[in-house]
């Protein structure tokens, strides 16, 4: 019996471990490097900036944004479903969490700056 609650146990985690860091479909992942090419190809790109507004203050690249991650939900409707969504943060997970919510929400294509912020130079 005890077996048995183990390998369900195990296979929660995995599970969970799994939908945490494995990309979401249709999310492309991009990182610093990429990411000033993007910004010379603007086009019909949308950058957001998806930190809290004393970060985005403290320093942020100028072509983004700013739409806390926990504001997105009911500030989505400010960016149009139509044109491609770069998302950064500070580190690549908020704007992965970001990514995934703009997803669901019907966005067609989406962008995540994986390292986000700190590995901007």
């Amino acid at each position: 019996m005890g077996t048995i609650f183990n390998i369900i146990i195990l296979g929660v985690i995995v599970w969970f471990l799994y939908q945490r860091f494995v990309p979401a479909k249709g999310i492309k992942n991009i990182n610093a490097t990429e990411l000033k090419v993007e910004l010379n190809n603007k086009g019909d790109k949308q950058f957001i900036d998806v930190r809290t507004p004393n970060e985005y203050r403290g320093n942020h690249i100028k072509e983004f944004r700013n739409i806390p991650l926990n504001d997105l939900g009911k500030r989505a409707q400010e960016l149009s479903k139509d044109k491609e969504v770069v998302v950064i943060c500070q580190s690549g997970m908020r704007s992965s969490h970001a990514s995934k919510a703009l997803k669901k929400l019907g966005f067609k294509e989406v962008t995540n700056v994986k390292g986000g912020m700190s590995s901007w130079r």
